[in-house]
């Protein structure tokens, strides 16, 4: 199995919507598949809800193996599995320390590992301690962002917390950062790309997706963008499908 995890220090970049199809292609592909949601907002597990395997994230870091295995076992033969958010999520910060958090998570992956090929890991808008212990626990990592000062500002401090972290974890692989919600109409955001690519030339992937009102309308009604039957859709499937391929291909999991 190998582990994705999707993070960036900023709220609204499109971690959930990268994460969520993601999952519906790997589903597709038949990938055996599972979804933790670390983000205490819940937002995968609203759109990835009908895939609930009735694990919940927060006894993922409990060292809760046998619970896990016990919600996965069987329902891993459905190719597409979600271990939801729950509120006990906003305790992890003030209550474990980060070591017996990654060490916990780990541990959970590994159970995972026996019944998945992939695990992609979506997280809170925030380096806390559960964000952190997913990145020591991943062997991949991509960032979503959005071209705006602040969004920018974001990526420039999770680029020095992930150079700490890979300390920890060196087989971590920066897949890049995805340029996200990309509005060819607006100069700054084709200066703030050209600034992007230019600053950060090997971390900046070759894909991007522009601002898309059916990818919004996809989340919220919980299915991938290529079923959503408008001909506005079809630009911003070619451009999800365009993500998955380069993702899975950088993974090793798609030729």
């Amino acid at each position: 199995m190998k582990t994705l995890v999707t993070a960036i220090q900023k709220g609204g970049q499109g971690k959930t919507f990268v994460t969520c199809h993601l999952a519906f292609d790997a589903y597709e592909r038949e990938l055996r598949t599972v979804v933790l949601d670390l983000d205490l907002q819940g937002n995968a597990s609203t759109t990835l809800g009908k895939f609930n395997c009735g694990f919940t994230a927060s006894g993922l870091f409990k060292g809760d193996t046998k619970g896990l295995l016990k919600a996965v076992k069987e329902h891993s033969q459905g190719g597409l599995s979600l271990i939801s958010a729950d509120a006990a999520l906003a305790n992890i910060d003030s209550s474990m320390e980060l070591a017996k958090a990654a060490t916990a998570l780990r541990e959970c992956i590994a159970v995972l590992s026996e019944y998945y090929d992939l695990c992609l890991i979506d997280t809170a808008p925030a380096l806390g301690k559960a964000m952190s212990a997913a990145v020591l626990a991943s062997d991949y990592m991509l960032s979503p962002i959005e071209l705006e000062a602040y969004s920018l500002q974001g990526m420039k401090l999770m680029n020095a917390q992930i150079d700490n972290l890979r300390k920890y974890n060196t087989k971590l692989k920066f897949l890049g950062m995805v340029p996200n919600k990309v509005d060819a109409r607006k100069p700054r955001h084709v200066a703030n790309l050209a600034a992007l690519r230019a600053a950060y030339p090997d971390k900046v992937m070759p894909v991007s997706v522009g601002l898309r009102d059916s990818i919004a309308e996809a989340l919220g009604t919980n299915i991938p963008v290529w079923e959503i039957k408008k001909t506005a859709a079809r630009v911003a499937t070619k451009e999800v499908r365009a993500l998955a391929q380069h993702v899975f291909k950088k993974m090793e999991i798609a030729e």
